[in-house]
């Protein structure tokens, strides 16, 4: 049987990276050209799971870099049409987005300006900023609606997932200036703007800041699903998470 692959990272004099990946179980190692040793560092970020999902699920992580290359219309169209989709409570809907290219520099600085300077760091190079507006209350009868953010949530996962499938990325944040967001775009009462994404073609992390670069060269981590998948009581694992010994 095949020892799941070992990345390690080891830095240069260049701050550059290099990769030994362990071919099997006897740990023999190759030397990789540069092509591959790109592959390979992306393929670190592939999801390691305990039980099967879909490749898209697998793929979808959030870089810091992107390249300089636009997103098409028709492509933002479907990521948007894919968010439409999403589940709602009463079908109500209650996301709204607001977006913005590159290639429209004013409306790019604009809402750029409405990200926290942390994110405004790496965000501006992205080629496609969007900006996610939620509804609080509902539009039948102007009650508060508790599922608001989390459908919006829903949304921003149908656009991230269908992102993934097209070989685009998305990084989302939380790091926005929500009172600049009202100011700038005219917000109105009982909407308020939640979340920022970024979306676009990841970039080399080898052209990356230090700090970002080790970032989009971490491994990703999730906890396993006996830390949240409860029966019972509240922290005893449910028995259909817990792995029994064969």
């Amino acid at each position: 049987m095949r020892a799941r692959p070992i990345f390690q990272r080891e830095s240069d004099d260049r701050g550059l990276f290099s990769v030994a990946i362990n071919a099997d179980a006897n740990s023999k190692h190759e030397v990789l050209n540069v092509t591959e040793i790109q592959k390979a560092i992306m393929n670190i970020k592939n999801a390691a799971t305990d039980y099967p999902i879909q490749k898209a699920l697998a793929e979808r992580w959030s870089p810091y870099g992107f390249e300089d290359r636009p997103v098409s219309e028709a492509d933002l169209r479907s990521l948007f049409e894919a968010a439409r989709w999403a589940a709602s409570s009463y079908n109500e809907q209650p996301w709204n987005y607001l977006v913005a290219t590159r290639e429209n520099s004013p409306e790019f600085g604009r809402l750029l300006s409405c990200l926290v300077e942390a994110n405004q760091a790496w965000a501006k190079a992205a080629p496609v900023l969007v900006l996610g507006v939620v509804s609080l209350r509902f539009a039948k009868n102007n009650k508060d609606n508790r599922a608001a953010v989390h459908d919006l949530g829903l949304a921003a996962g149908n656009l991230a997932v269908e992102a993934t499938a097209r070989g685009l990325s998305v990084h989302q944040m939380i790091g926005i200036l929500p009172d600049r967001v009202r100011e700038v775009y005219h917000i109105p009462e009982h909407f308020e703007a939640w979340t920022a994404m970024a979306i676009g073609y990841k970039a080399d992390p080898a052209k990356l800041p230090d700090a970002l670069k080790e970032r989009d060269l971490a491994p990703r981590q999730r906890k396993p699903l006996n830390e949240f998948v409860f029966t019972g009581q509240w922290a005893k694992p449910s028995p259909l998470v817990v792995k029994r010994d064969t």
